[in-house]
């Protein structure tokens, strides 16, 4: 074998490993990566039943409704809503201090078959005046707040809006 040829060779299988690597990562990026989603996007395109996302939206008024499990364990339903669309929301665990009714609100989890997401984790925003930025997205989608007519409406009232003309 030549000098040109076996440098050749030793190229190609580099070319290959750093290939095969490079496919791998990304494969395994593609089984971790978690989105972000609010009801209006699930009722308009709901992700695959084994698909882990984030459903973000805002506590619906009157909707929390909270029991012990069979094991003991504490359990709460409750319906997320970006004021356009509601989800129910099914989250076994003790929830976080901050979490009530017309709050901001992100849960990780699965959406199961009779349409309940089944929530693993629950997140509650840290003060009256943070907003997860995924939520305030989806509130200026949904039409229910425009950034450049002032600051976001109290989150008490979020639940009644309806879409301001033209948003």
């Amino acid at each position: 074998m030549t000098r040109k040829r076996r440098r050749l060779a030793i190229l190609l299988l580099c070319g290959l490993g750093l290939g095969s690597a490079t496919a791998l990562t990304l494969a395994a990026f593609r089984d971790n990566l978690v989105f972000f989603l609010s009801p209006s996007d699930l009722a308009a395109k709901p992700p695959p039943a084994d698909r882990a996302f984030r459903l973000g939206g805002l506590v619906e008024a009157g909707s929390v409704e909270r029991a012990t499990g069979a094991d003991g364990r504490p359990t709460a339903r409750f319906r997320v809503t970006d004021g356009a669309h509601a989800i129910s929301v099914v989250y076994a665990g003790i929830l976080p201090d901050l979490f009530r009714e017309g709050q901001g609100v992100v849960t990780l989890g699965r959406l199961g078959p009779d349409g309940v997401f089944h929530a693993s984790e629950v997140l509650a925003r840290h003060d009256e005046t943070y907003m997860p930025p995924e939520v305030a997205d989806a509130l200026k989608r949904a039409g229910h707040w425009d950034p450049s007519q002032g600051a976001a409406p109290p989150a008490g009232g979020w639940n009644t809006l309806s879409p301001r003309p033209g948003g």
